[in-house]
């Protein structure tokens, strides 16, 4: 039985590889909002961790995984799978160990990744983000 989202277990000291950490830093530089990792090692096998982030627009949600993408590109890391730039409610870049999604408000709670993989553990951002927060301040 899966764990609902309320009584998700939260990771506060983050083990992440740097390239989720340079994926959710570049999301967050582009004001994406509700920025979230799931660690998937134990729930699934076919990723380690799901980045999941919210767009105001599409405007905003491509420019999120874009965003993404050339963080990852510095780190000589390119997505194995891209999906979504069409439409622009749900991009998808699939980097094998981690799967960034970038999805439009209504998408977001449509599909509800978070209640579907309710057995992940979230990983606290707190401090992954701070730098972010503070460049923003400075």
């Amino acid at each position: 039985m899966s764990k609902s989202p309320s009584r998700r277990t939260t990771s506060k000291t983050p083990a992440l590889p740097a390239d989720v950490i340079a994926a959710v830093r570049a999301a967050a530089g582009k004001k994406a909002e509700q920025l979230t990792v799931l660690d998937l090692r134990r729930a699934a096998g076919f990723t380690d961790f799901f980045v999941i982030a919210t767009g105001a627009n599409a405007r905003q949600i491509r420019a999120i995984a874009e965003a993404v993408e050339d963080a990852l590109a510095k780190l000589k890391a390119k997505p194995s799978h891209t999906e979504g730039y069409t439409r622009t409610e749900w991009i998808l870049l699939d980097y094998f160990d981690f799967v960034v999604h970038v999805f439009s408000a209504e998408s977001r709670a449509f599909y509800g990744l978070e209640r579907l993989w309710g057995s992940a553990t979230a990983i606290d951002l707190t401090s992954i983000l701070e730098p972010v927060a503070s460049a923003r301040r400075a």
